[in-house]
């Protein structure tokens, strides 16, 4: 007993001296704990620390020998951080329900990919804690099942010029900030100085999730009228689907694409203003949405649908009738 009661003491002083030192103006360890507990949405962002920025293999800067992750609200991208620098958590912000997440390359690449789940409970805490690439491997709440390559991924954003997508290749400064409430969860990203083509704007993105449902509500807005703003969903091949109502529409994919073993059934939509839309096409990667010029801020929503998902939709047949449920009530609402 007195060998448990020194070891118990032991325990505490060590938490409490790893708590001490975490705590900083962006740190939010303590509301990570919180929200496991009693959050049905969350959106972090978790960056690398104790180790530096070195020179890598890859021609680029790396951040080498970081001994943990730290949770923050907000973050200005380093100058150094690009694709492949071990330096944010699963690499980027990433926000989640009980039956969906989702990740933001917070890189040059700018797609949004999915983690597929199997539980209905917060996981994005644990992911990518063990190693930085676990999560392309099975587990028991689920694993990342999308593979974007180079498109936007599911709802990814970026602007077509001359036929090709221009992702965030240059932009002076990147900044993001999570946002937590009752009510929702999201991702905000403000991205100064976007040179595209002939182009350069500010744009400000926001995606947010709700308690309930597989979608994510995007909202972009440029500080500037040019063309070619565009998003989509990555083509893999398999079955296509589009639909229009009176003001909104959809695209959609169905059938095995998922990174899973063996590969399985996903769908994966998106629905966008008809008002807002000048053509929706097949791009080198994507089934692509492009947008009118404007400064108002436009709004889409975008989803997946895993097989393997909790009491999920389980075959294209489900899948459909959803989606087509969802455009009724954006049709009458204008609004999910």
């Amino acid at each position: 007993m007195k060998n448990l009661i020194i070891l118990a003491i032991a325990f505490l002083s060590v938490f409490s001296c790893k708590e001490k030192k975490s705590q900083d103006a962006t740190d939010t360890s303590n509301d990570v704990a919180e929200v496991r507990l009693t959050s049905k949405t969350y959106a972090e962002i978790s960056i690398a620390q104790g180790g530096e920025w070195i020179d890598g293999p890859r021609g680029h800067k790396e951040y080498n020998a970081g001994t943990s992750f730290k949770n923050i609200d907000s973050l200005h991208v380093p100058k150094e951080h690009t694709d492949h620098t071990w330096f944010i958590r699963y690499e980027g912000p990433g926000w989640e329900n009980g039956q969906i997440g989702y990740r933001i390359y917070l890189d040059w690449r700018n797609a949004i990919d999915i983690f597929g789940k199997k539980v209905d409970s917060i996981v994005l805490p644990y992911v990518g804690q063990d190693g930085f690439d676990s999560y392309h491997e099975p587990t028991d709440w689920g694993q990342d099942i999308l593979k974007a390559g180079k498109s936007m991924g599911i709802g990814g954003y970026g602007r077509i010029v001359a036929d090709t997508i221009v992702h965030f290749q240059k932009v002076k400064n990147t900044f993001a900030k999570m946002e937590n409430t009752k009510i929702s969860s999201s991702v905000n990203i403000f991205y100064e100085g976007w040179e595209s083509g002939n182009e350069i704007i500010d744009l400000k993105s926001k995606l947010t999730i709700y308690p309930e449902d597989r979608y994510t509500k995007a909202e972009l807005t440029s500080s500037k009228e040019v063309s070619g703003i565009c998003t989509g969903i990555v083509n893999h091949g398999v079955n296509f689907h589009k639909k229009e109502g009176s003001k909104w529409a959809y695209i959609a994919t169905y059938g095995v694409q998922t990174l899973a073993t063996p590969p399985d059934n996903l769908g994966m939509a998106l629905f966008y203003n008809l008002n807002e839309v000048t053509e929706q096409k097949m791009g080198a990667h994507d089934h692509l949405v492009i947008f009118k010029p404007t400064t108002k801020t436009l709004t889409y929503y975008f989803l997946g649908a895993w097989e393997q998902e909790k009491n999920g939709l389980k075959n294209e047949t489900d899948f459909l009738a959803d989606l087509n449920k969802k455009l009724e009530l954006l049709d009458s609402t204008n609004s999910l």
